[in-house]
């Protein structure tokens, strides 16, 4: 029997499913973003400034509105943010890219009377007597899907990942109009190609809403690591999975950010683990779970384990790509410049003309990026102030708009992971001797 959880702060609201009605959101948002800019500049003519297009566009207000928006269509349009936040963060306005960071937190889950719809199409009509003790309360909500608990006919207490309705057959579509919406309000650069970024971006999101798939990745990783106590990863339930339901094993554990308040040789252990599992990923398996939220890791006191959730994100690369970016690696660790720009222009990257400023810039970027791993000894992530040095070499880049090329997608992809792995080790204050990890695969 299905348990309903009644609550008047719950933050839920129904996922408009047909073609129509995401579109109507689109044209919402797009009206009530031009209405938040006429009311700006009408503001600032008041007051006896001459209103610039930028101002009257980033203003909080219309902050609010796309990450309203955003956040209750869910699904891909949610999923386009996200991806342009973490992966072409360098090349927006920081208003824009703090507006859609906060899509990666900011979902809301679906009513009781949708949700139900939801299970009698995948189990049909008598589902409740299937899955005892559901809690239509879930423990969480992401882009695609949200989680609930139950209990298995076995008994045993379960997990289940339920899709939103609508998200797989509007995927092509709210791709193509938030980037349109995006690009017409001037957000983004008109000099940044980001289609190939988009059409990616389709593929990976059509592999997530394929609930079978995102099964035989966590069986992949419960295998991989099945004799690696570090490592803690759900049991997937065939029998109960369907395209749109996922069934695991429930796993209890907490935030991986409250470890924060253990001894640094605890934080210094989990998060050395995590990295040294990130380079197994891509130079052993070439299979890299590639969403760094916080979310999707968990730690277990008692057994000091680390629960590895969420593996809908997970993207195989190719061995051309991985051989490649290994040689990046190796030429950075030797600080051989010259091999650096090689290894960057046969993964993809627009390096410019020999010699020139623009060049010498992004092979700073490049090396900069890549500190933790030069580092000899343990890397302090606390005391560090790459980000802030990063963030500076990235705005004299960005005056570059002629050489500006959306990077390689594959790179994309595992960047988004290692800088989630750099974020999450200053965010947990640990130490961690990087460059002795990879050398185990560059050397």
């Amino acid at each position: 029997m299905a348990r309903d959880r009644k609550d008047p702060g719950d933050n839920h609201k129904a996922i408009p499913t047909s073609r129509m009605g995401r579109l109507a959101r689109v044209a919402r948002m797009a009206g009530g973003v031009a209405g938040g800019m006429l009311a700006e500049g009408t503001r600032q003519l008041r007051s006896g400034k001459r209103p610039r297009a930028r101002d009257m566009l980033l203003t909080p207000a219309n902050a609010r509105r796309v990450a309203d928006q955003l956040a209750t269509m869910r699904g891909a349009a949610m999923k386009v943010g996200q991806i342009l936040s973490m992966d072409t963060g360098d090349f927006l306005p920081r208003e824009l890219a703090d507006i859609l960071a906060r899509l990666r937190s900011d979902a809301r889950y679906m009513p009781v009377t949708q949700l139900r719809r939801v299970m009698e199409a995948a189990y049909g009509e008598d589902w409740e007597a299937l899955l005892y003790g559901f809690e239509m309360k879930p423990l969480a909500a992401a882009s695609i899907g949200q989680v609930h608990r139950a209990v298995a006919p076995d008994g045993r207490e379960i997990a289940l990942k339920v899709q939103y309705p609508g998200v797989a057959a509007s995927i092509d579509s709210d791709v193509d109009n938030i980037a349109a919406l995006l690009r017409m309000s001037g957000l983004l650069p008109a000099e940044l190609d980001i289609q190939p970024l988009l059409d990616d971006a389709k593929r990976q999101l059509k592999d997530e809403a394929d609930y079978h798939k995102e099964a035989e990745f966590l069986q992949a990783f419960g295998d991989l690591l099945a004799a690696d106590d570090r490592f803690l990863v759900p049991e997937v339930l065939p029998e109960l999975t369907r395209k749109t339901v996922l069934a695991m094993t429930y796993v209890a554990g907490k935030p991986i950010e409250t470890i924060v308040d253990l001894p640094q040789a605890e934080r210094d252990r989990v998060m050395s683990a995590l990295v040294e599992l990130m380079f197994m990923e891509l130079f052993e398996l070439r299979m890299v779970q590639t969403d760094p939220n916080f979310a999707n890791y968990q730690y277990r006191r008692k057994s000091g384990q680390v629960v590895l959730l969420d593996f809908g994100a997970t993207r195989r690369f190719k061995a051309g790509f991985v051989n490649s970016y290994r040689k990046l690696l190796a030429a950075a660790l030797a600080e051989d410049r010259s091999r650096v720009i090689a290894a960057a222009e046969r993964i993809g990257y627009a390096m410019g003309d020999e010699d020139s400023e623009y060049r010498e810039l992004v092979l700073e970027l490049f090396l900069l990026a890549l500190e933790p791993l030069r580092h000899e000894g343990a890397y302090d992530f606390a005391r560090s102030d790459m980000a802030r040095r990063m963030s500076e070499l990235a705005e004299e880049v960005s005056a570059y708009r002629d050489f500006w090329r959306a990077p390689p997608t594959d790179a994309m992809y595992f960047h988004r992971k290692l800088g989630g792995m750099f974020l999450l080790a200053s965010r947990l204050k640990a130490r961690v001797e990087v460059n002795q990890l990879v050398r185990r695969w560059v050397s």
